[in-house]
């Protein structure tokens, strides 16, 4: 390169004097500070979209969920016993059939004129009873009368059912582990996202579900509904019954000694607070 151009000429340019400037690294390094200026732009218009974007429509979610699982005893939440019919009508007593008696007169042996009642031909004798007095009815064949019932005045005891489903038994039926595994297990399966998942306000959201835990342990019979009977529950409900019914078995009730069915009821709410 000439001297005279030497001032005025770029390092690039000097750097590359007589080497093959169409290759590519000449035009990478004349082009770099031009790159980076459209990077960093590029970078910053990407983080004011993504900002603005959170400001207008981050408010939606910005709700916080917890889960409040409470103990319930089912002597708060028996269930209503339906009235038991009325017993059948005792069937009508049927009195055995009369049987003929015939009266029996002692002998007496007077005129004939003074015989006021003669007494009874043998044949006669022979089909009937003899009694005090005369009787129509049937003719005696020998068959003998049943004995009256005699009532003690005290029902007959009645066993239990064990095969019943119990709402109360002596020794209640348990999770593994306890109350205290129990919720611990609740809290850790249970989303408690679901509600805000579901486009639910803030508030409280209580689900109350019942199951029954059978002799064996096995759950069973999973319902629940939203407390107050509201319709809305913002899938709450079928989140609470769904990890009830994928739990482990349970420790069965025990009824007098008996392991016996029975059925439990459990308190869930889901808090949606504010930001």
């Amino acid at each position: 390169m000439e001297i005279n151009k030497i001032l005025t000429a770029d390092v690039l340019d000097i750097i590359f004097e007589g080497r093959n400037k169409e290759y590519g690294a000449y035009d990478l390094r004349k082009t770099y500070n031009d790159r980076m200026k459209k990077a960093l732009l590029g970078m910053l218009i990407i983080a004011v979209l993504f900002a603005g974007y959170n400001i207008l429509f981050g408010k939606e979610k910005k709700h916080e969920a917890k889960i409040l699982v409470e103990d319930m005893s089912l002597d708060k939440f028996k269930e209503e016993k339906k009235p038991e019919p009325p017993p059948p009508p005792p069937p009508p007593k049927q009195e055995p059939p009369k049987v003929e008696i015939t009266k029996f007169t002692p002998p007496k042996i007077v005129k004939d004129e003074e015989v006021k009642e003669p007494p009874p031909e043998q044949t006669k004798l022979e089909e009937t009873k003899i009694g005090t007095i005369n009787v129509e009815g049937k003719k005696d064949d020998g068959t003998v009368a049943p004995p009256p019932e005699v009532s003690t005045g005290a029902p007959a005891p009645k066993g239990e059912d064990y095969d019943a489903l119990f709402t109360s038994v002596q020794i209640e039926s348990e999770f593994p582990g306890g109350t205290g595994a129990w919720a611990k297990y609740l809290s850790r399966n249970l989303n408690q996202n679901t509600p805000i998942d579901n486009g639910a306000p803030a508030g409280k959201y209580t689900v109350i579900v019942s199951f029954i835990v059978d002799k064996e342990g096995n759950i069973s019979d999973v319902g629940g509904e939203l407390e107050g009977g509201s319709s809305e529950n913002y899938g709450t409900v079928e989140e609470a019954i769904k990890v009830i019914k994928k739990g482990p078995k349970w420790k069965p009730g025990v009824q007098n000694g008996i392991q016996v069915k029975s059925r439990k009821k459990q308190r869930v709410t889901f808090i949606v607070g504010d930001e």
